[in-house]
């Protein structure tokens, strides 16, 4: 979400580069493709550059600091059941191993995301001072 005009214009530019990079990835072996693909790299490189230029009229942000164990702790279950979901596919040659090797690696990063995550950023959350 953009809190200024500046910011919705920049990530409108950053959204435009990430969608014509993306599709010239996807049609890399043409032409077309690859100057595609330049192009949003360029893009992607100017909305960088215009993203760290307003970053300093932002001002102090208004929470504190979240404690850095819960979001790593969070992070490791996110991606730990995304591991999960990809051995278990890898590894299980019938539908039913998979399915649940899907549905627990599906559990574990949901856990991750919707539970630990959140903790972490109210741990300090402003409207708690």
């Amino acid at each position: 979400m953009a809190a200024s005009t500046s910011q919705g214009k920049t990530f409108t530019v950053f959204m435009v580069g990430i969608t014509v990079a993306a599709a010239g990835l996807a049609f890399s072996a043409s032409g077309i493709g690859k100057v595609a693909l330049v192009a949003g790299l360029a893009i992607l490189g100017f909305s960088f550059y215009q993203f760290f230029t307003i970053k300093p009229l932002e001002g102090k942000p208004a929470e504190g600091k979240q404690p850095p164990v819960l979001k790593l702790a969070g992070l490791a279950l996110a991606l730990g059941g995304w591991l999960v979901i990809l051995l278990g596919v890898n590894l299980t040659p019938n539908v039913a191993g998979r399915m649940f090797s899907t549905l627990l690696g599906l559990a574990i990063s949901l856990f991750g995301v919707l539970v630990i995550l959140p903790m972490a950023a109210n741990k300090n959350a402003i409207w708690k001072a």
